[in-house]
């Protein structure tokens, strides 16, 4: 072999690693994007956030190792939600999980395709989300919570801290696209037990401020609030404005408890996000949404914060201290 060739079959098996590295690293798989679409704060959710991961953690996707999540918020801006929902089918992730009816609508209109993990706070059969809770259909399945049908439960529990002659008031955010079940619900209840009740709206910050200010002359004597992801992210303020004003208060969820609210009766959040990580996380490994039932939560809880009830100079009944799920004290 002449000098020359021997030095032009040198280079070239030197030069073969360097052409079949990147064809090696372009084989790999590629990491899957989720993306999370809200129509409140994600401020909010960041607390829910650790179960959702947990879920996909045990289901063997981890944040930064082999998963990316991308996080949008409407910040109760209803009409972003679309857009948001757009923005996320336009960076092709795998799969897309929505909490409240809003953002699972606008996440089904930006894409059929795309697979949908959803957490309802209302039947998802009702609202065209899956054919049936125990055969979805679809590229979509989740989480029921059935909150609306809680309702009842929340003005039974705080009917016993107010005279039943005075109205009880219920928050609600007319933007929401939950509000219409949960209007319908609360006025049955209320009417069966012939209790009068007042509606007050509220999709801003300034409205919530005004809402409580007309409370006064409403001379309630106890408030619902009902569930809403924008409500959610205002717990802060709503629990301040309740206790400013003396109003023994219920919500949906732990969360306003914790933040100062009277008392909470509802489906543990947690559990529910949880769920929500695990069913992406099966989807991710190639289970298909149609054959995943809708799970409907069944761990309900009755939060009281004592150290609220006591700023109000209320005597909370020895019956309802006895059902509480947790005290905060």
């Amino acid at each position: 072999m002449k000098r020359r060739e021997f030095i032009a079959l040198l280079g070239g098996a030197a030069a073969a690693p360097l052409i079949l590295r990147p064809l090696a690293a372009g084989a790999q798989q590629a990491i899957p994007t989720v993306g999370f679409l809200t129509s409140g704060s994600l401020d909010a959710f960041a607390g829910l956030m650790a179960p959702l991961r947990q879920g996909l953690k045990e289901t063997g996707f981890v944040e930064g190792r082999n998963l990316v999540i991308e996080a949008r918020g409407a910040d109760g801006q209803f009409d972003r939600t679309p857009r948001l929902a757009a923005d996320l089918v336009q960076r092709n992730v795998a799969v897309i999980v929505t909490t409240g009816r809003g953002s699972a609508q606008a996440a089904r209109s930006a894409t059929m395709t795309i697979p949908l993990v959803f957490l309802s706070q209302d039947d998802p059969v009702k609202f065209g989300l899956v054919a049936s809770l125990n055969r979805p259909g679809g590229t979509a399945t989740g989480i029921a919570l059935l909150a609306t049908d809680l309702l009842s439960k929340r003005l039974e529990f705080v009917r016993q801290l107010a005279s039943t002659a005075a109205p009880v008031a219920v928050l609600v955010n007319p933007k929401s696209a939950e509000v219409e079940p949960q209007i319908k619900e609360v006025q049955e209840a209320a009417r069966s037990v012939g209790q009068p009740i007042e509606f007050l709206n509220a999709s801003t910050a300034s409205e919530i401020d005004a809402a409580f200010a007309a409370l006064a002359g409403l001379r309630a004597g106890a408030l619902i609030v009902s569930t809403d992801a924008y409500l959610f992210s205002q717990r802060d303020r709503i629990a301040a404005l309740a206790a400013r004003h003396a109003v023994p208060a219920i919500y949906d969820r732990r969360e306003f408890a914790a933040a100062g609210g009277l008392m909470s009766y509802g489906t543990h959040a947690a559990d529910a996000f949880r769920q929500l990580g695990l069913y992406a996380g099966k989807i991710l490994k190639g289970a298909k949404p149609a054959d995943l039932p809708v799970e409907q939560v069944a761990r309900f809880e009755l939060v009281i914060n004592l150290k609220t009830a006591k700023a109000l100079g209320l005597s909370l009944p020895p019956t309802l201290l006895a059902l509480a799920d947790e005290v905060i004290e």
